[in-house]
Formats: C-alpha cells, sequence, structure tokens
C-alpha cells in the first residue's frame, strides 16, 4: 500500500537532444567520477603532491575501472546477456546500466597503479587521498539505479518505502502494483556519504597513511555492501548460498583488514613523500630542492615525532625543512 511518505521513482531515465539520448545514469556516473577527482586532488595536494596531478592518473584509473566494472557485471550476471538469440553487443551497452564496483576496484586498482609508476607516486598515497571521494562517487552513482528503477529491495511496508512502476520489467511478478521496496539505493547513499566523512576523521586524527585509510574504505563499504545486497531481488549468481556481490564484499572487507594491520606493521611512521625514492632522486639528487612539490609535504599529524620507513626520526633536519602549511 502507498504511503504518503513512500520515496516515488522518476518517470523518466533519459532526455532526447536531437539524436542524442543522454541516460541520467551515466550522467550520474559521470558528477561522481568528477566529484571524487575534486576531492581526490585536494587530499592529495595536501599531502605534498603536485596540484592537478589527479588529471594525468585519472586518464589511467577511469578507463581501467570502467571497464572492469562492466566485465564484472556481465560476468556476474550471465543469464542476462549470455541466451539463445541473444544481442552480444548488449555487453556493451553501459548506459543501460550494470557495472559493478568490484570489478571497478580491479580495474581502476590496475590503472592506478599503472599511472602511479608512471608519474613516479606512491600508490598507496593516491589510493589513502581517493577513499572518501570514491564512496562519494558511488553515492552519485546510486542515484542513477534510482532513474533507472533497478537494484531495489525486498517488498515492504515501511513509510520510506520505494515506488516502482508494475509496468517494469523487473517487477516480481505476483505482487500488487502498489507494492514498495526496500530502496536500497538511498540506505547505500546515506552509508557511504556517512563513510567518507568517517574517513576523513579518522585520518585526520590518527595521520593513516601507507594505504590505511583505502583499507577503511574496502572495511566500511564491504560491511554495508553485504547488508543492502542481501535484502536485493534482482537476479544475481549464487555460491554457496549467498549472492557473488555478498562474497565480493565479505572478501573486501577481508583484503581491507589484512592492508590496514600488514601496513601499520611495515610503515610505523610518516611517509616521508608522497613520491617514489627514484623520483626525488632523479630531479634533487638525494636533497629536496625548495622549488620541489616535495617540499611542501605537509605533515598532517599533531606530534612530528615518529619514525619513518627507513627508520629515521620523523624530527631530523630534513622534516625540520618541510614547509607546514
Amino acid at each position: 500500500m502507498i504511503h504518503p511518505t513512500s520515496i516515488p521513482s522518476p518517470d523518466v531515465s533519459f532526455i532526447q537532444l536531437g539524436p542524442f539520448t543522454i541516460h541520467f545514469y551515466a550522467l550520474c556516473i559521470l558528477a561522481g567520477i568528477i566529484a571524487a577527482a575534486f576531492i581526490t586532488n585536494a587530499r592529495m595536494t595536501r599531502r605534498g603532491a603536485e596540484s592537478g596531478l589527479i588529471i594525468d592518473l585519472m586518464l589511467w584509473v577511469v578507463p581501467f575501472g570502467i571497464v572492469g566494472a562492466r566485465i564484472f557485471h556481465v560476468l556476474t550476471h550471465p543469464d542476462d546477456y549470455f541466451y539463445p538469440g541473444a544481442d552480444l553487443l548488449r555487453t556493451l551497452y553501459i548506459w543501460e546500466g550494470g557495472i559493478a564496483i568490484f570489478g571497478a576496484l580491479i580495474g581502476g586498482g590496475i590503472g592506478a597503479w599503472i599511472g602511479c609508476r608512471v608519474l613516479k607516486l606512491r600508490f598507496s598515497v593516491f589510493a589513502d587521498a581517493l577513499a572518501p571521494g570514491m564512496l562519494v562517487a558511488q553515492a552519485f552513482g546510486r542515484f542513477g539505479n534510482w532513474f533507472n528503477q533497478e537494484l531495489y529491495g525486498l517488498p515492504t511496508d515501511l513509510p520510506w518505502g520505494l515506488e516502482i512502476d508494475a509496468s517494469n520489467p523487473a517487477f516480481p511478478v505476483g505482487l500488487p502494483a502498489d507494492t514498495l521496496f526496500h530502496p536500497t539505493f538511498l540506505y547505500e547513499v546515506i552509508w557511504n556519504l556517512l563513510g567518507a566523512a568517517v574517513i576523513i576523521a579518522i585520518g585526520r586524527r590518527f595521520t593513516l597513511q601507507w594505504g590505511r585509510q583505502f583499507a577503511l574504505y574496502l572495511i566500511w563499504y564491504g560491511a554495508g555492501r553485504v547488508v543492502w545486497e542481501s535484502i536485493r531481488i534482482d537476479p544475481s549468481e549464487v555460491f554457496l548460498g549467498l549472492r557473488v556481490n555478498v562474497w565480493a564484499a565479505l572478501i573486501a572487507v577481508v583484503v581491507g583488514i589484512v592492508i590496514f594491520f600488514a601496513q601499520k606493521s611495515r610503515h610505523p611512521g610518516l611517509m616521508p613523500s608522497p613520491y617514489l625514492p627514484e623520483r626525488n632522486t632523479a630531479e634533487t639528487d638525494g636533497e629536496l630542492d625548495s622549488d620541489s612539490p616535495d617540499s611542501l609535504y605537509v605533515d598532517l599529524s599533531d606530534d612530528a615525532d615518529g619514525v619513518d620507513d627507513r627508520g629515521e626520526s620523523a624530527a631530523t633536519s630534513t622534516r625540520d625543512s618541510v614547509t607546514r602549511a
């Protein structure tokens, strides 16, 4: 039964501009990428990297991430794309919806690693800077699911239930037309934005570096995704009684925990520079130049006393020469 406070679904999912069809799903993904780029650039700059470096990195991350996301989705939903008489070109129709964040993490991670190697940037610096921006981007992306009326949850009589058109091909057979569903898109939007704020706050409070903020992202997002995925009713491959994305989310949590404690053990102190040692050596012959981006490295901790990964005191003359913001 429709409640006065139920959430309506949009009547349209695209607009037509002459010969061009603009899908709102694609616009949501694009908005998420732009937001993540701005957030990541600001955080990388604060860590001492050159401003605008994110543009070079995105040229690697975005294409690899999109390809990985689509491949993961298609492989985990084979019945939607591979059947007698199927149009295999539909596997490429990303504007119709259907990308998987876990595939984006794998593909985007490969692209980011390549980009960081090319730019001589520490991969963990980019990963940490990206962590909250990634959650914000995913929040934008979930609005694309809302426009497409897809990936909603089980039927519910809660007052914030989501209205879905009975004519929607994904509408469950046999249910009344006024059935409401759990708005899983909204649950994830709230969870992701809260997670972005939590990661920023914890990262600043405890000066988390060396990829540990990205580890928190994996733990936070994975934990939430286990819940949201468990109440979704869209078709999915099932292994050992669990949807494939539940397994992927659980793996993300485990990987995040391993990264967090492994990096804490390997790097107990502050990062000396956002760049790889070979870049510093090539540009400064072992010494920081006053015009080098490394001289602008910002120590985010409240206490500068610490030990970097080479076992040197963080309060050495090199650290003392750093310009603090």
